[in-house]
C-alpha cells in the first residue's frame, strides 16, 4: 500500500505539471498562425494591475478584493482558484474553487480543479473523499475532463484496482493530442505503476499507440487534432520562467485576442477551430460551443468542417 500512496502522489501532479505551458503555446501558436495581434493587455478583470510590474501576490490581492466587491462573480473565484495554486496555497485554492462550483455547479472545469486542489492540499491522503466526490461531480458533467479520468484512475489504482488504473490511462491516452507535453509523463506513470504492481504494459501501451497513430492519421489535415502552429523553444522557455499569476494573465489575453481578431475576420474558418481549441484546452467549455455557433453562423458553407473539428476537440453538443 506504500509503494501505491507513493506512486500515485508522484503520478497526481505529472500529467498536469506542463499544461499551462501547453495552453500558453496554443495561444502563441494561433496569434502567430491568424497574424500578428497588437501586445497582449491583461486579462479581463485585471487591468487595474501593471502586469509587467505586479508579481503573484498582487495579482492575488487584486483578484481578492475583486472577490469581496462581488461575491457573485465566478470568474474571480476561478482566477483566485488558479493564483492560489500556482503558488502552493492549496486549501486556498479549493476554497475558491468551492465558490466557483457553487456559483455555476454545471462547470465540470470547476469540479475537477477543486479535486485537484483538494488532493494537493492533503499531505497525508492521496485521495480525500472531498477530492473524490469533486471528480465525480465533474465527470458527470463531462466525461471527456481529462483531470477528472487522469485522478479518477489514480484512486482506482489506489484501492488496489492496479490493472483498470493503467486501463483509465491508456484511454486517456487514446484521447491525448500527439505530442502534447503531458504525452510522455502519462506513458511515464502507466508504466511505472505496471512495474511496481507487475502488471506487463508493454503490449497494450504498444496498441495503443499504434491505434491513435491509426487515428491521427484519419485526421491528418485537421486543425483541431494539429501540431501546434508557431511557438519555438524560445517562446516555450520564456513562457516557463513567466511568474504564476502571469501566465495564466498571458494565456487569457492572447485567447481573447485572437477571439477579438475573429470578431473582425470572421470568415477565418481555421482561426475559428483554434480558438475553440484554445477554449477546450482551458476548460472553458462553454465559450467553446459559443464559438461554434458563431462560427457556424459566420461560415454557414463551412458547417461540416467546423462541427467534425468540434467533435475532435469534444466540443459539448457536437
Amino acid at each position: 500500500m506504500t509503494e501505491t500512496v507513493e506512486t500515485s502522489k508522484i503520478s497526481r501532479v505529472l500529467l498536469f505539471g506542463a499544461l499551462v505551458i501547453f495552453i500558453i503555446a496554443i495561444a502563441i501558436g494561433a496569434s502567430r498562425n491568424f497574424g500578428s495581434a497588437s501586445e497582449p493587455t491583461a486579462a479581463t478583470g485585471l487591468n487595474d494591475i501593471d502586469v509587467n510590474a505586479a508579481g503573484p501576490d498582487a495579482v492575488i490581492a487584486s483578484l481578492e478584493e475583486r472577490t469581496r466587491k462581488d461575491p457573485t462573480d465566478v470568474e474571480a473565484w476561478q482566477l483566485l482558484g488558479w493564483s492560489y495554486f500556482e503558488n502552493g496555497r492549496y486549501l486556498d485554492s479549493a476554497n475558491a474553487y468551492g465558490k466557483a462550483t457553487k456559483l455555476e455547479p454545471a462547470r465540470a472545469v470547476y469540479w475537477s480543479s477543486l479535486g485537484e486542489s483538494l488532493v494537493m492540499a492533503d499531505e497525508r491522503n492521496p485521495m480525500p473523499k472531498a477530492a473524490k466526490a469533486a471528480f465525480d461531480k465533474a465527470i458527470i458533467l463531462d466525461p471527456k475532463d481529462p483531470r477528472s479520468r487522469y485522478f479518477l484512475a489514480v484512486s482506482k489504482d489506489l484501492d488496489g484496482d492496479h490493472k483498470g488504473a493503467i486501463n483509465d490511462w491508456l484511454e486517456l491516452l487514446k484521447d491525448t493530442p500527439k505530442d502534447a507535453p503531458w504525452e510522455s509523463d502519462l506513458i511515464r506513470t502507466i508504466e511505472q505503476v505496471g512495474k511496481i504492481h507487475k502488471v506487463d504494459v508493454t503490449e497494450s501501451l504498444a496498441s495503443t499507440q499504434k491505434k491513435r497513430a491509426s487515428d491521427l492519421s484519419g485526421i491528418l489535415k485537421s486543425i483541431a487534432a494539429a501540431p501546434i502552429p508557431g511557438p519555438s523553444k524560445t517562446d516555450m522557455a520564456q513562457a516557463a520562467k513567466l511568474p504564476p499569476g502571469q501566465q495564466q494573465q498571458m494565456v487569457t489575453s492572447m485567447v481573447e485576442g485572437l477571439e477579438t481578431k475573429l470578431a473582425n475576420n470572421p470568415k477565418n474558418v481555421d482561426g475559428w477551430i483554434m480558438l475553440m481549441r484554445s477554449r477546450m484546452t482551458l476548460g472553458e467549455t462553454a465559450k467553446a460551443k459559443a464559438a461554434l455557433t458563431k462560427s457556424i453562423a459566420a461560415n454557414p458553407e463551412a458547417q461540416s468542417k467546423l462541427l467534425k473539428e468540434a467533435q475532435i476537440l469534444g466540443v459539448p453538443g457536437t
